[in-house]
């Protein structure tokens, strides 16, 4: 297993050019977390040993942790750069471009664009639906036909995991503008390639993938406040806090901590990527993805575990949830 623990002092931010910022108007965190002890403290094998030991106990085939605490500094990175299908953590992206058009006045949030269920394959461009019954939220399927505002598919997609609220909004910002608002942010190893349930796509091996380090980069900017705008940062926070799935990080944690976060999650393959709040202190984002568990339950409680020995060993004292 390939680690890396950092304490850092201060974060080496490095910028887009001002042009380009006022083009894309964001502002881009860059990462360059290779990291050596050149210009970082490396420290904390008993965090290394702890985790280790959970990911060799759970049996999964490959697991990724990618944490960094905005309040402290502190850095702990696993398989970093391992690829994963990035399952429902490519929605923060989507989400992310949607705000960034409405930004640049491409779209509005109280539009209303109409539910329907076809859509067009990325494999060869012939049309597929999706399932309602292998969707986590099943009242747009019951209003097809019917108009929605993008207002509230944006927070569908997010805070239950709308599959077709998700298509609905990938059709609408599209897959190559996702892909170039995601370069721009420096995380170059998120593809977010196509809608949800394509599968002669996902045959030819055309999927959504993602990093650690990539979701990081991502919810790292949303917490700063510097993802597309102040105002845009604040309100997917405020949806991501509203996140019904909660039997991953959040369940390692004291019952006081919010937990701002997207879940992931299809055959053999669960993920959590989140940004933590705890009182007296900035937050932390806590990226854990995890492949090759059979029972879902098991990578839930794999990950609550890896998000407990972090605020234990890292942030806090022993978490009391309940």
């Amino acid at each position: 297993m390939r680690t890396h623990y950092a304490l850092r002092q201060s974060l080496r931010r490095r910028l887009l050019p001002p042009i380009r910022l006022l083009v894309l108007g964001i502002l881009t965190l860059s990462f360059s977390c290779q990291g050596s002890c050149s210009v970082a403290v490396c420290a904390s094998p008993d965090l290394e040993k702890l985790i280790d030991e959970l990911i060799r106990s759970s049996g999964a085939e490959t697991v990724a942790v990618a944490y960094h605490d905005l309040d402290t500094g502190r850095e702990l990175l696993i398989n970093p750069d391992v690829s994963f299908h990035a399952a429902s953590t490519m929605k923060v992206p989507v989400m992310m471009e949607v705000y960034r058009q409405a930004a640049a006045r491409k779209l509005k949030f109280d539009q209303r664009i109409p539910i329907k269920n076809d859509f067009a394959s990325l494999a060869d461009g012939s049309h597929y639906s999706l399932s309602g019954e292998s969707d986590s939220e099943q009242s747009l399927y019951k209003r097809i036909g019917q108009p929605q505002t993008i207002r509230e598919l944006v927070r569908l997609m997010i805070t239950v995991s709308s599959n077709l609220a998700t298509n609905l909004l990938m059709e609408r910002v599209t897959p190559e503008r996702v892909m170039e608002l995601m370069r721009t942010i420096g995380a170059d190893n998120m593809h977010v390639l196509r809608g949800v349930e394509d599968g002669k796509a996902f045959q030819k091996g055309l999927n959504n993938t993602t990093t650690a380090r990539d979701l990081m980069i991502i919810m790292q900017l949303i917490a700063e406040r510097r993802a597309v705008s102040a105002k845009a940062s604040d309100e997917m926070i405020k949806i991501m806090l509203d996140q019904k799935f909660n039997e991953g990080i959040p369940a390692g944690l004291p019952k006081d901590a919010r937990v701002s976060h997207k879940t992931g999650s299809i055959t053999r393959i669960n993920h959590d990527a989140a940004i933590v709040y705890l009182k007296g202190r900035k937050p932390y984002v806590l990226v854990i993805l995890t492949r090759g568990i059979e029972d879902e339950k098991r990578a839930h409680k794999l990950i609550a575990d890896i998000s407990r020995v972090i605020y234990e060993t890292s942030v806090g004292g022993p978490s009391r949830r309940s």
